[in-house]
C-alpha cells in the first residue's frame, strides 16, 4: 500500500479508517489489473455485482420483443 499511495508508513498510519479503506481498495484494484487473471476477475466481480437489467444486451442476443413472438426462433421452417 506504501508503494501505491507514495504514503510513508507513518502517513498510513496517521490515516482515519475510511480514508485507510478506500485507499486499501484502490492499491487492491490497482495489483489486480496487472494480471490478465486479475483483471478477469475484477471483470467478473464488476458483472456479479450488477443488478439492472442490460436491456440492450438482451435485445442483442434474442432480439425484440416482435421477433419473440414466434417463440424466439430465429429460423423459421
Amino acid at each position: 500500500m506504501s508503494d501505491y499511495s507514495r504514503l510513508s508508513f507513518r502517513e498510513i498510519d496517521s490515516l482515519d479508517i475510511v480514508d485507510f479503506l478506500v485507499l486499501r481498495r484502490d492499491a487492491y484494484i490497482d495489483r489486480l489489473e496487472r494480471t490478465d487473471k486479475g483483471t478477469e476477475y475484477l471483470k467478473t466481480a464488476w458483472r456479479l455485482q450488477q443488478t439492472d437489467i442490460d436491456r440492450e444486451g438482451l435485445r442483442k442476443k434474442f432480439g425484440t420483443k416482435e421477433k419473440l413472438k414466434d417463440g424466439g426462433r430465429q429460423d423459421k421452417d
